[in-house]
């Protein structure tokens, strides 16, 4: 009878452990999910920043260094490795600050604000812009709910003698979290 018992212990062992293990690799994979999700959109603005560009060449030759900027960060990104994910979003973040300078020239010209293939390049770009930002959201949930199963019992007995590592949350860069300052003058109010 005792056998049995000893038995029964060590398999409803195995059982959660397997079930920690498989939970594990499960949240690993959702966050490798969730990070490709970003990396499918950001090779998605890569791809339509070339038609962009064109579009806008011809109407604002004297943004030639805001157009060299955005040739310069679209390329800086296609060679940071696929594991560093911050540096990733960091030029990310700095080539979205520099596609607005873009947006902001069609309001200089009512002709390019006014060109089909202008706006359907704006809609595309401001769909993936969301998109990104809809996939960072799910890429830090996904992070913190493997992080958290790092941390929990047993899962974490599990994780530490099966070598996980934690993975890591993007940020948001300190230029984007500093608060904009606002001055209202004494004749517009």
């Amino acid at each position: 009878m005792g056998i049995w018992i000893a038995l029964a212990v060590i398999a409803i062992i195995v059982i959660i452990w397997i079930n920690a293990y498989n939970g594990l690799v499960k949240a690993r994979m959702y966050t490798q999910e969730s990070w490709s999700q970003i990396d499918v959109q950001l090779k998605r603005r890569n791809d339509l920043i070339p038609n962009l560009l064109e579009t806008v060449k011809g109407y604002a030759r004297f943004e030639k260094s805001t157009l060299e900027n955005v040739v310069a960060l679209r390329n800086q990104i296609a060679q940071v490795p696929d594991a560093d994910h911050q540096q990733k979003m960091d030029l990310s973040d700095k080539l979205s600050a520099n596609l607005k300078s873009i947006f902001a020239v069609a309001e200089s010209y009512p002709d390019l604000k006014a060109s089909q293939q202008y706006e359907k390049l704006m809609e595309e770009l401001t769909n993936t812009e969301n998109k990104i930002a809809y996939s960072r959201q799910l890429f830090n949930s996904s992070v913190a709910s493997y992080n958290t199963k790092l941390q929990t019992f047993p899962t974490n007995i599990v994780a530490s003698v099966h070598g996980f590592k934690p993975a890591k949350f993007l940020e948001t860069p300190e230029a984007e979290k500093a608060q904009t300052k606002v001055s209202f003058d004494d004749q517009g109010l």
